[in-house]
């Protein structure tokens, strides 16, 4: 899809030069970063998408794997 958009100058030669670095259209670069915005703000998509994942996940009730996720976890900064 087409679209016409205003964006101030200094942004759309940041865009030009990235473009021109990582050999992508300008169409691409805008895309891109779009599609990151998107998902950047739209956590409940994410979670959702996470939540599908783990349905299709066989559930385990070995006590060291249990262990070992609930450490890893842990670890990990949310």
């Amino acid at each position: 899809m087409k679209t016409a958009v205003s964006i101030p100058d200094d942004v759309f030669e940041d865009a030009e030069r990235l473009a021109h670095r990582s050999k992508k259209s300008r169409s691409q670069i805008y895309s891109d970063a779009l599609r990151e915005y998107v998902a950047r703000h739209s956590p409940n998509e994410v979670t959702e998408a996470m939540n599908r994942v783990c349905e299709t996940m066989p559930a385990t009730t070995e006590p060291f794997v249990a262990e070992a996720a609930r450490r890893i976890l842990e670890q990990n900064e949310w």
